[in-house]
């Protein structure tokens, strides 16, 4: 026998069915589904009431329309209120005339081209070197800088277009250049550290002999001898090398 079968007789006739199986010990299962469907309360799977269903068609005319799910309205929306401006041919376009001095031209070849050559890219000196930046002023170590970083970016710019184009040439005379360019920035700031070194302990020298300068009188004796620091005798030397 199937068990709905079973169920659905035990729902009609309990005692006559109970009566009608074997023995439970023979078939448990059977006696179990029938006591379970007997004696279990059924609950509708909706709790909402019956009288609360929408009736007729729905008269909410925003209903459905939400911006966090991009649902739109259910009739479509006339957008022709304002006519929409065609637009112009390039062919009808006039022709714009370009600024042969503009600023962004620094940043291209010579010839204004989209990829510098080879040959312009190798074409470059050596690095500055330390000693020759030192005896620079400060406006032309700015200058410097700033030619250099905009030689990188134009490097930077053709690497891209390279890149883009699939060329397959002139890298390896871009990355040469780009080294010799990092190599004079390097050199700068190293130039510049110095300067700033040089600045802090003359400031810290002054502060320290402040009052042996305003009390200096003999114009036979330079001023910048009152400034040299004394050298450390040797006990002193020793004190830091037990510290050690």
């Amino acid at each position: 026998m199937n068990r709905q079968f079973i169920g659905r007789l035990a729902n009609q006739s309990k005692p006559s069915l109970l009566a009608g199986l074997p023995p439970p010990y023979l078939a448990p299962a059977w006696h179990t589904n029938v006591i379970s469907s007997a004696t279990t309360q059924h609950a509708p799977f909706s709790s909402t009431a019956s009288n609360a269903a929408r009736r007729g068609p729905d008269k909410s005319k925003g209903r459905g329309v939400s911006a966090i799910h991009m649902t739109g309205p259910k009739h479509k929306l006339s957008a022709a209120k304002y006519p929409l401006p065609t637009p112009v041919p390039a062919s009808e376009l006039p022709a714009r005339k370009s600024d042969p001095n503009h600023g962004l031209w620094a940043f291209f070849p010579p010839n204004r081209h989209p990829l510098s050559t080879p040959e312009y890219d190798s074409t470059h000196g050596r690095p500055w070197s330390i000693q020759e930046l030192r005896g620079k002023s400060w406006d032309d170590l700015h200058c410097l800088w700033w030619v250099c970083a905009k030689e990188r970016n134009r490097l930077a710019t053709s690497d891209l277009e390279r890149d883009r184009l699939k060329a397959g040439y002139g890298e390896a005379e871009s990355v040469e250049r780009a080294r010799a360019i990092v190599t004079t920035q390097k050199s700068i700031k190293h130039v510049l550290r110095e300067r700033w070194y040089a600045w802090e302990d003359a400031r810290e020298l002054l502060e320290t002999h402040t009052d042996t300068i305003l009390n200096h009188t003999d114009p036979e004796v330079p001023t910048s001898s009152l400034l040299r620091r004394k050298p450390k005798s040797k006990k002193a030397k020793k004190a830091k090398t037990s510290e050690k």
